[in-house]
């Protein structure tokens, strides 16, 4: 062989290569399974075992225990910042071995979601749109020899599925038969804005590493309102429809715009109203949490 010919076919090869490496798509995971044992790592390895190139992330692993309102809540958060094509794979699954459906969901926006479909896609298909679920085959679609296996399909069946489906060693299509365009759904209390300017809606989740409480609220609303930076809001929040606590605060921009200790209503990072303690935890003093049964009025104080 020639050396202009051996230059040619190397540069060949690694342009083949770059070009198979920039076919694997990103595959991210969520669990409730934390950190302590060897669950998560065992995904991974079964991810991995599809194929060695593939890019691997985490989303979280600290949902709480059968949480799946929370596991809703983070793909939401999380999935509009990832490429298209971006495959997750969500596993909060107090129902595994039972006859919940083991499905894909292709969102609007070209995003995958692997997931028991127990509620998991609320949010993602709320916001996203769906595209198209499939249910998976775990005739094709399972690890082999995990077959007398029932309470772990994080590993044998959503981990590898979504592995196959990032790694381009299937198509969307060959996940198994397409399903209506629907899911199950968590019902929760849509944001609104009454005729006497009360903003209401739920508390969805935490800002969790500081009590910060994030309300399902957009700023669109809270333009609609009338508030302005600061104004003072009265703020009634209920948990099962019982008072949980009720106070006045500041609507503006960040939490040092109030002294240390001093309650602030302000937009998160995804422009929904928050309400928080500056340098101190909101949920821990008062005492409020989330889930679909926390619900949380706002109307500028009179």
């Amino acid at each position: 062989m020639t050396p202009r010919i051996l230059a040619r076919t190397v540069a060949l090869t690694l342009l083949l290569g770059s070009t198979l490496a920039s076919a694997n798509e990103a595959l991210v995971l969520q669990t409730d399974f934390g950190l302590k044992d060897g669950a998560v790592s065992a995904m991974k390895g079964v991810a991995f075992g599809v194929d060695r190139t593939l890019p691997l992330y985490d989303l979280t692993h600290e949902i709480p225990a059968y949480n799946i309102w929370e596991a809703s809540y983070r793909l939401y958060q999380t999935l509009q910042y990832w490429p298209k094509g971006t495959v997750f794979v969500s596993v909060v699954d107090p129902g595994v071995g039972t006859d919940r459906k083991s499905v894909v969901l292709k969102t609007k926006s070209g995003h995958y979601v692997v997931s028991p479909d127990n509620g998991t896609l609320t949010l993602v298909a709320e916001h996203f749109g769906i595209e198209a679920v499939r249910q998976i085959d775990e005739k094709v679609n399972r690890l082999k020899g995990s077959e007398k296996s029932y309470t772990f399909h994080g590993r044998d069946v959503y981990a590898y599925t979504g592995a196959r489906l990032a790694s381009g060693a299937i198509s969307f299509e060959q996940v198994g038969p397409l399903l209506p365009n629907k899911v199950v759904e968590i019902p929760y209390q849509k944001a609104s804005l009454d005729k006497d300017g009360t903003l209401k809606g739920t508390i969805p989740i935490l800002d969790i590493q500081y009590g910060n409480v994030w309300t399902n609220i957009g700023d669109d609303l809270l333009a609609k309102s009338g508030v302005k930076k600061g104004d003072t809001l009265c703020i009634r929040v209920t948990h099962q429809d019982k008072l949980a606590w009720q106070g006045k605060a500041p609507y503006v921009s960040s939490f040092g715009d109030v002294p240390d200790g001093q309650p602030l209503v302000y937009l998160n990072s995804l422009l929904q109203v928050s309400v928080a303690l500056n340098m101190d935890s909101f949920s821990e003093k008062k005492q409020v949490f989330s889930g679909s049964e926390w619900h949380i009025n706002l109307k500028k104080c009179d």
